[in-house]
């Protein structure tokens, strides 16, 4: 029976070692997904960092009605993750009196929000606001 010389088969064995064990390892170095098991069911929570971080946690609303944001996420919103059963509205005053909503869906989040810096409540209701 033939085999290949004794310096190459060392190689060959080591190759395929290391190709299994970066194929066993690969789905642990994959980037990670968005998990929504850390909003409890019925709740939107507001961070005021991007990446659902931020000093002091999450600042919680749970519907119905309308909740003023704690000072460390009002216009400092910089992502969300909504687990409310229902469609609830992120609320953004304006100079004279206006006033702006933008959707939140169930199930909706936002890692880098881009109304970080509008972000002054949440309502179950539009509250009469135009769309922003």
């Amino acid at each position: 029976m033939w085999s290949p010389p004794l310096g190459h088969a060392l190689p060959m064995r080591s190759l395929l070692i290391r190709s299994a064990l970066a194929a066993a390892l690969a789905p642990a170095a994959a980037p990670a997904t968005h998990t929504a098991a850390a909003v409890p069911a019925g709740h939107v929570y507001v961070w005021p960092e991007p990446n659902q971080m931020g000093s002091g946690g999450a600042w919680d609303y749970v519907p119905p009605g309308y909740r003023e944001a704690d000072p460390r996420v009002k216009r400092h919103a910089y992502s969300f993750d909504s687990h409310a059963s229902v469609t609830v509205y992120a609320i953004s005053y304006q100079p004279g009196g206006n006033c702006l909503y933008r959707a939140i869906y169930p199930d909706d989040y936002s890692d880098s929000w881009e109304w970080a810096q509008r972000f002054d409540g949440v309502s179950d209701t539009a509250m009469g606001c135009e769309r922003g």
